[in-house]
């Protein structure tokens, strides 16, 4: 029998397992054929500490110094502007509180954005503190330390069957039925699929669709500096990416899990409304993608044992925060499991644990 099995090789499995290696004997088990496939694989890649419930906000934070030093860090800058038009200052002052970003004058932001329309935007604010994450580096790298402290990383494992034994736990995949002491679930949008395949109790965990367009840079112009644009009613977000751009509609649609893809039409919209605050318009849009961030009931993400079975554990609801809460939320799982005090402050504890669900 192994100490541990963690299901989900995305950025939550692969840090669990990373953390979790140097405790006891870990096995993940991934159902792609590559780490990271799903919602890892189609993240926005943004590291802002300042964005998301106050729990996150907290393991964003507790997981910055890691992000910018641990294996030679994964950030590089990227800066977020805030966009509002003429006859959004309402909603604009709200998001730059709720955001904790400082306004700037419209014609700053012109000249970082050259493509601003002037005519209609007057109101933007600026963050330097937001940066670019290397995802894919980052999450093979929590691969390799798990693999360098004795764990398996297995992809195209699909689980088939989970059965309580005693005190651990039988699980099935790929026609090969592995014994663990303890189940970790970093599912993603199958955490509650995994759950009742373990006879375990569901939370209720929502998928919500987020699609993507890449485009060409707006008027030939370099974008390589320019920051992540976001709309002041979250309903579209623009970023440089590979000397294109990236637009989404930003939203949040619910869905039942499966490998997601854009939908046109809400992509359409979201372009529209990027285009509101451009003087550039959209001629052509060269790839389209969606992916599933999956939430708790209360957003926050549920990290612990489950109440109805400790050797159960829950590693979920990252949402749209999985890289850049990854650090802090796996150390987190390892000192619950090694009975070690964890370094969060005891409100951001009570808002992660499962057993505000009970």
């Amino acid at each position: 029998m192994i100490d541990f099995v963690v299901i989900g090789g995305g950025i939550a499995g692969a840090s669990a397992a990373a953390r979790l290696a140097p405790l006891g004997q870990t096995l993940l088990l991934e159902r792609e054929t590559a780490l990271g496939y799903h919602a890892s694989g189609r993240s926005a890649a943004l590291y802002e500490a300042n964005y998301g419930l106050e729990s996150t906000v907290a393991l964003s934070e507790a997981s910055g110094d890691f992000h910018r030093n641990a294996y030679g860090g994964f950030l590089s800058p990227r800066g977020l502007m805030l966009v509002g038009q003429n006859h959004e200052e309402d909603a604009f002052q709200t998001a730059c509180k709720s955001l904790n970003m400082g306004q700037i004058a419209p014609e700053d932001a012109f000249k970082m954005v050259p493509i601003l329309d002037p005519d209609r935007v007057g109101y933007t604010a600026y963050h330097a503190e937001a940066y670019d994450v290397d995802t894919d580096r980052e999450i093979q790298t929590f691969a390799k330390v798990a693999r360098e402290n004795g764990a398996q990383v297995l992809t195209g494992q699909e689980v088939t069957a989970i059965q309580k034994q005693g005190t651990g736990w039988a699980v099935t995949a790929n026609g090969v039925t592995h014994d663990a002491r303890m189940i970790f679930n970093a599912a993603g949008a199958w955490a509650d699929v995994v759950a009742r395949m373990a006879g375990i109790q569901p939370l209720g965990f929502t998928p919500l669709r987020r699609s993507m367009a890449r485009i060409p840079a707006p008027g030939g112009l370099d974008v390589a500096d320019w920051p992540m644009l976001l709309g002041v009613h979250e309903d579209w977000y623009a970023k440089p990416d590979a000397g294109k751009l990236l637009v989404s509609p930003a939203e949040e649609d619910p869905q039942e899990p499966h490998d997601a893809w854009a939908d046109d039409m809400v992509l359409a919209e979201g372009i529209a409304r990027y285009e509101e605050n451009v003087s550039e318009p959209v001629t052509r849009v060269e790839s389209t993608w969606a992916g599933l961030r999956t939430f708790s009931p209360d957003r926050n993400l549920v990290l612990g044992p489950a109440t109805d079975d400790a050797s159960f554990f829950w590693v979920a609801g990252q949402g749209g925060y999985g890289f850049q809460t990854a650090p802090a939320a796996s150390q987190l799982v390892a000192d619950l499991v090694a009975g070690r005090s964890p370094e969060l402050d005891a409100t951001t504890l009570t808002a992660l644990s499962p057993e505000r669900y009970a």
